[in-house]
């Protein structure tokens, strides 16, 4: 049996599942403690709990890559954050697998210290992560786990991506005076405009996974963040001029060989907002979040990284979200919604939604209804590698967990 069970694609669980609970589990999502997978009521797709254990999990932010591909019939496996006995809302506290085949949940890391860094490396199958200012990693097949890397006394920054032949960790570095901001004000609406108005020094850098060497790129008194190496190009770095967004040229890169910094998109009206930028899966693009103006007319638009040229897909207000992403063949668009207090101030924008690029818009298609979730908790959009499947957090259940919603549509019987 359980050689059978190994062959098992989330959609075989979710058959094995649903046979196990009565005939067309058809419900509201949310506002109650669901079954471990059921059909959206307002939607018509299956929605499946993927991290099935108690306690909270949370997914990788949207543009970090949690995956790594299945060996044989080994499945694909989901990289993913919980809490542990030791703190029960400590969801940063370990890491976890989840194998997409079986759903089969794998502990990788222990300790009772939170852990900061989302950085899988899909070929070598070693998580990187941060514990205070030292770098370690856990193999996922193993469990061994290494220190990497301890920061200087001088120099005490953060990791934040892996360049794509996995022999460099990059991050920026801030001052203390800024992270005395940060901790005098930890909520976002008190610090966000704070630390961009004080125009301090921030720094990018890599260290080589070989050699331990710690390597400064560039500084500038910008708020140098969202640093991601490319998936494809490993001497290529994105970052971004963090602040509020109607205020800043936000999207950059720099070649961290020849140093040349190149500005991805140009503003060109007043209260013109990009940004929540993310690589495409081939490297040629960078997908952004645009609003010309802010609050107006709403847009994903990508930047070729080589010409400049830029694609535009416009859609309505209810179909902004706070997130996009990108299927792995690059055919279509998912996003996370968004609550009535965010940006867009939609009226009806609680929903994950799958967007199918159509000339110069989106169409789009509702597959999960999100009323029931607090916003305060992104739910971070990725595509499945099969593509057959949206993964998000949510915590429409009173807790936060991991979920994967189907993309095709389920019959219902009437």
């Amino acid at each position: 049996m359980k050689k059978a069970i190994i062959n098992l694609s989330i959609v075989a669980i979710a058959v094995l599942i649903s046979a196990a609970l009565p005939a067309q589990q058809l419900l509201q999502t949310g506002g109650k403690k669901m079954p471990l997978m059921w059909i959206d009521k307002d939607t018509h797709h299956k929605v499946i709990r993927l991290t099935q254990r108690d306690g909270n999990s949370a997914s990788f932010y949207f543009h970090n890559n949690p995956f790594v591909a299945g060996q044989g019939n080994e499945g694909d496996r989901m990289v993913f954050y919980g809490n542990d006995m030791y703190k029960s809302d400590g969801v940063g506290m370990q890491l976890f697998t989840v194998n997409l085949s079986d759903l089969k949940i794998t502990q990788l890391t222990e300790g009772k210290r939170m852990k900061r860094g989302e950085i899988v490396a899909k070929k070598n199958h070693e998580v990187y992560y941060q514990i205070n200012d030292s770098i370690f990693s856990t193999n996922m097949d193993t469990k061994q786990t290494q220190l990497v890397y301890v920061f200087p006394a001088d120099f005490k920054a953060s990791i934040t991506s892996l360049n794509a032949d996995e022999t460099l960790l990059g991050g920026a570095w801030s001052t203390t005076a800024e992270k005395t901001i940060l901790r005098d004000n930890p909520a976002k609406h008190d610090y966000f405009n704070k630390i961009y108005e004080a125009k301090l020094p921030r720094t990018l850098f890599t260290i080589n996974l070989k050699t331990k060497e710690l390597t400064k790129l560039f500084t500038d008194t910008a708020w140098l963040n969202h640093v991601q190496f490319s998936p494809t190009d490993p001497k290529l770095l994105m970052f971004c001029h963090e602040g509020p967004w109607q205020k800043v040229d936000r999207i950059w890169t720099i070649n961290i060989d020849t140093k040349e910094i190149k500005l991805m998109h140009k503003r060109t009206m007043d209260n013109e907002i990009a940004g929540h930028e993310w690589f495409s899966p081939d490297g040629k693009t960078i997908w952004y979040d645009l609003q010309l103006p802010r609050g107006k007319r709403f847009l994903v638009c990508g930047t070729d990284v080589n010409t400049g040229e830029e694609t535009k897909y416009e859609f309505d207000r209810n179909q902004w979200s706070v997130h996009y992403t990108i299927s792995p063949d690059q055919k279509l668009f998912a996003g996370d919604g968004g609550d009535t207090v965010s940006v867009a101030n939609a009226r009806d924008g609680k929903w994950i939604n799958l967007f199918i690029p159509a000339g110069s818009r989106f169409n789009y298609e509702r597959l999960v209804n999100m009323k029931h979730h607090q916003y305060k908790l992104e739910p971070n959009v990725h595509f499945s590698p099969d593509q057959k499947w949206i993964i998000f957090r949510a915590n429409f259940e009173g807790f936060e967990s991991v979920y994967a919603v189907e993309i095709a549509k389920t019959e219902v019987k009437k």
